[in-house]
């Protein structure tokens, strides 16, 4: 899962990316609003951690562009001002959750979790397809309650899937969902190729359906 920080205070934008990263979020940053727009501009995130203080513009502009450009993106403001029309302002212009400053990361990682599985997963922790469930929260994958293991790419690839049901991926936006802003910075995306490969296997041995397609010169789909 990909998650935008924008926040000046680099130690915080730190200190967040690394506890996201322990549940295998994949963390880009954004320090100013010049930063943040490009970002938002160039790359899908499942959520946006947005500071509404920025040193060279109002992350509540950012909402507009977001609104402006129909992204559905997941946002958590997170602002040291508990100011109630902000918090109105914010929510109005389709920010999903606000947070005050100071705050508790675990409290924050639940609030993440809590968007992206109602935005994507209809706000249930089990999804069900056939012989295939798979657990949100423990991070458990079985076909015909038989425990497949996964690594942690074939897992947050899995999930990618499942949350894009019935939709074309293509290869540069599966290696983007991996490697984040740096996946332009590659040569070549034949590590997709591999991690597909691989899951599709394990899935496969498993008893599980071939409900991953591979759609020949353009990407991979995941039929329900």
């Amino acid at each position: 899962m990909k998650i935008l920080i924008i926040e000046d205070e680099k130690e915080l934008a730190q200190s967040i990316a690394e506890y996201l990263s322990e549940e295998n979020y994949l963390c880009s940053f954004a320090t100013n609003f010049r930063e943040a727009i490009d970002k938002i501009e160039n790359h899908e995130y499942d959520c946006i951690i947005l500071d509404i203080m920025l040193p060279d513009g109002n992350g509540l502009e950012i909402l507009k562009e977001l609104k402006k450009q129909n992204k559905q993106d997941g946002v958590i403001i997170v602002s040291a001002k508990n100011a109630v029309d902000d918090r109105v302002n914010g929510l109005q212009l389709g920010a999903d959750d606000y947070l005050t400053k100071p705050f508790h990361l675990s409290e924050l990682m639940a609030r993440v979790f809590s968007i992206i599985r109602r935005k994507q997963f209809e706000n249930s922790n089990i999804i069900q397809q056939n012989e295939l469930q798979i657990d949100l929260l423990s991070k458990t994958i079985t076909v015909n309650r038989e425990v497949v293991v996964l690594t942690k790419k074939e897992f947050d690839l899995l999930i990618y899937f499942v949350g894009n049901k019935n939709k074309v991926i293509s290869k540069s936006t599966l290696a983007e969902h991996l490697s984040g802003d740096f996946a332009d910075m590659l040569d070549n995306h034949d590590f997709v190729y591999a991690h597909v490969k691989n899951l599709k296997k394990k899935l496969y041995d498993a008893g599980c359906e071939h409900y991953l397609k591979t759609v020949y010169g353009t990407g991979y789909k995941w039929i329900n």
